[in-house]
């Protein structure tokens, strides 16, 4: 298929969103850190400049909100997350509503799956248990037995869902299952992990309930050494993931065939990792069969750099910093796992700048729907055409591709080469000399109307457009020089600072166009084209900027 057949039949399939809003309402898995949100600085907290921006710093533990389960979770020679590849994160699958067959500590079967609809080989496997009813950003569960007249929704979703059956996880095994996900709080039944002792009224309930329907202890039903061998070593050695808290639009795809996407953030420390999931359904008139084809075939680039806490901040933000709290065998009872706090400022390694970063009116990037996050676009290459401190120009953008009304937007300067995981490292490179637009440019995004820039630098924004101009007096001068060489001006009369200071930043997110920044890994062998591009984002309800997976895909061979 060609560029442009397979950019439109993509961008013509079915989208659903399947990610659970993460919140500081987002209740945590029992005994984790939840999410923490604090404003270190504002608009107005500026100086030596013009207007400054809103900063937040979070500090949060990663199994808050949807999530993928990474095999350094119980194994701690497991791949991490970031060496984890697109192709085992996406695919063919199948979302399996069982939620009929199910009720408070059931155990669920392979049997159960398989009568509903069919589940192939190396599938991912999406379970509605219907207990995603108990979501915190679902409606109240009404229950007039229930103290208040309304059921807990906390313990509902994390303490009394189901899980699986004994032999459940051997046939996904079996099965070459990529991805076990579920829409309640755990892949693993609450009463195999550490709730069973948090909450030992509970486990009275569960094991009571095993034994009038199977006869058995807990503990004759999972043996505790077989199980935990099963779950916490060879799972992880096969590679199998796990991934929890799928919510959103789970009910329309029920016992229905779709290409899900399960994209977390790419840690390199973190066991576990936020994630956007969601799934595509082929446009209508087109079989199904062909739909997964032509995903199969497609190349995938993962312009995402990977994350860690050795990827270096913008300017005078916090870096990431990363606090194990567990360890696979520090915990009580033989149930342990491994598990982290992380804190850090958002601007850091690839992420997108959302409209209140700067536009205190603006919209959260939660607030903002999926489907405004991914669409047909372009890859600009001008790496040829820029070096340090260049002005880049529409015309020289438009000289390299063909950027039509609503695109998205992507910009490579080259730059991504001086990034801190590349051979050519050069951090001050990176930071400060990196180049920026022309004062054009933000009125030609709003006359195209594009839907959201990124770019493979630190800043949309020239740096000397920021406060590093005051930080880096001597690389202004400099970049000053070439300003009036190459365009016979100087810095502020090309750029007047009431009109141009943070000019992308501010001049275009109140019209809802905002931008990625630090794009990398395969841009570097992206040429300059057209795509269909995404963007894959926790789904932060309180939160202005956000990181995530940047993907692009093209025909394959």
């Amino acid at each position: 298929m060609e560029r442009e057949q397979f950019i439109k039949t993509i961008s013509n399939a079915k989208l659903f969103d399947l990610t659970q809003g993460c919140s500081i309402f987002t209740p945590p898995w029992p005994g984790e850190k939840a999410l923490e949100i604090h404003f270190f600085k504002r608009v107005t907290g500026a100086y030596g400049g013009g207007q400054g921006a809103n900063g937040q710093l979070l500090n949060w533990s990663n199994t808050v909100g949807t999530h993928l389960v990474g095999e350094t979770a119980f194994h701690s020679g497991g791949r991490a997350i970031a060496d984890i590849p697109l192709s085992d994160l996406s695919g063919p699958g199948v979302v399996v509503d069982i939620s009929d067959a199910v009720s408070d500590y059931s155990l669920y079967t392979p049997e159960m799956v398989t009568e509903r609809a069919t589940v192939k080989e190396g599938d991912i496997l999406i379970i509605n248990t219907g207990y995603h009813r108990y979501s915190w950003d679902q409606p109240d569960v009404h229950n007039p037995a229930a103290q208040g007249g309304v059921e807990s929704k906390e313990f509902g979703f994390l303490v009394r869902h189901p899980g699986p059956s004994p032999e459940f996880f051997q046939w996904a095994l079996d099965m070459k299952l990529k991805i076990v996900g579920v829409d309640c709080g755990s892949a693993e039944h609450p009463m195999n992990t550490s709730i069973r002792y948090m909450h030992a009224n509970e486990f009275e309930k569960a094991e009571a309930k095993l034994k009038a329907e199977h006869g058995k202890t807990w503990d004759e039903m999972f043996p505790q050494d077989e199980y935990y061998e099963l779950t916490h070593q060879t799972m992880p050695k096969a590679h199998l993931l796990l991934a929890e808290s799928i919510v959103g639009e789970i009910n329309q795809l029920n016992n229905q065939r779709a290409w899900i996407m399960i994209y977390p953030i790419p840690f390199m420390e973190v066991e576990t990792a936020w994630s956007r999931a969601c799934a595509l359904q082929p446009p209508d008139g087109m079989d199904e069969e062909k739909f997964f084809e032509l995903m199969a075939s497609a190349e995938m680039l993962d312009l995402t750099v990977p994350f860690s806490v050795q990827t270096p901040q913008w300017a005078n933000y916090v870096p990431l910093t990363v606090t194990y709290t567990k360890r696979v065998g520090g915990q009580y009872f033989g149930l342990g796992r491994n598990g982290s706090i992380c804190n850090a400022s958002i601007h850091l390694a690839t992420h997108m700048d959302g409209e209140k970063h700067f536009w205190p009116a603006g919209r959260t990037i939660g607030e903002v729907p999926l489907d405004e996050w991914v669409g047909p676009g372009v890859i600009a290459d001008i790496s040829h055409l820029v070096s340090d401190s260049s002005v880049y120009t529409p015309d020289m953008i438009e000289s390299v591709v063909e950027v039509r009304e609503g695109d998205i937007l992507i910009l490579k300067t080259g730059w991504n080469k001086y990034g801190w995981i590349s051979p050519d490292s050069d951090e001050f490179r990176y930071m400060i000399k990196h180049p920026g637009p022309s004062p054009d440019f933000s009125q030609w995004c709003v006359d195209k109307k594009i839907k959201w820039l990124a770019i493979d630098a630190v800043s949309q924004d020239h740096p000397m457009n920021t406060i590093q101009r005051i930080w880096h007096p001597k690389t202004f001068e400099e970049a000053n020089r070439k300003l009036m060489e190459d365009f016979g001006k100087d810095w502020d009369e090309m750029y007047p600072l009431d009109q141009y200071y943070q000019d992308t930043h501010l001049n275009l997110f109140p019209k809802k166009i905002v931008h990625a920044e630090n794009l990398g890994k395969d841009i570097a062998q992206a040429e300059s084209g057209r795509y269909y591009i995404g963007c894959y984002l926790q789904k932060g309800m309180e939160i202005a900027s956000m990181w995530g997976r940047f993907v692009a895909w093209k025909e394959g061979d």
